[in-house]
């Protein structure tokens, strides 16, 4: 098993991290690969629960990394308007991966390989009966992101930086459940689970190299059907 590697960031205080950048390059990427190859991931119960599976695509924003963040159109049927990782339901005869690779290609127009893959991550069941399967990617330079309109209104670029901000993660209790509610302060808004959990646990497991668990992490309620 490859030793866990700690970004510069990670080992200083964390009020540290609100000015300082990850530099899109081989330093980080080789970081995000032994992190994330010494995570023991967890595949989740099929029990009654519909396959899917997402992508964190890591890109280059500048000298900056990033990750890519959907909007989803307004158009659709189901959780309209919400933000989303690229991503759908496995169809019958494909893996997760190629679900996932399938989806990026109709979602934002970006076409990857298995050799983009950096690794994957917890399993994460959801209210509404799917259990979705994250995998990492690094996306070369010259990727160009395009919304396929009938599904994703808005593509965003997400700094690291952003993401590790002490402030980004928040916790809540509500009425509903006993689970911690957790929400991400990204993308000047408020990103609420499946999403949140899935970006939180690459944060903590990617960038930071933790072994944090995600899988009990609450959604909103109105996120439960």
């Amino acid at each position: 098993m490859a030793s866990r590697f700690s970004l510069p960031i990670a080992r200083n205080n964390a009020i540290l991290f609100v000015d300082m950048a990850y530099h899109f390059d081989n330093a980080l990427r080789r970081a995000l690969l032994e992190n994330i190859d010494g995570f023991k991931d967890r595949r989740g119960s099929e029990d009654g629960l519909r396959h899917a599976a997402v992508s964190i695509v890591v890109v280059g924003d500048g000298d900056e990394a990033a990750f890519l963040l959907t909007k989803r159109s307004p158009r659709l049927n189901a959780h309209s308007g919400q933000f989303a990782l690229p991503g759908g339901r496995v169809d019958e005869g494909e893996t997760a991966l190629e679900a996932a690779l399938r989806e990026m290609r109709e979602e934002i127009n970006v076409s990857l390989t298995s050799d983009h893959l950096v690794g994957t991550l917890d399993d994460y069941p959801t209210r509404s009966g799917y259990r979705i399967t994250p995998f990492v990617f690094w996306a070369g330079e010259e990727i160009k992101p395009e919304a396929n309109p009938g599904e994703v209104a808005i593509i965003y670029k997400v700094p690291f930086r952003e993401l590790a901000h002490p402030e980004t993660p928040e916790f809540a209790s509500i009425p509903e459940s006993d689970r911690p509610l957790i929400r991400l302060n990204i993308v000047k808004t408020q990103v609420h689970a499946p999403t949140a959990a899935v970006i939180y646990q690459f944060r903590e497991v990617g960038i930071f190299g933790r072994d944090t668990r995600v899988e009990h992490l609450e959604q909103p309620v109105w996120a439960w059907s």
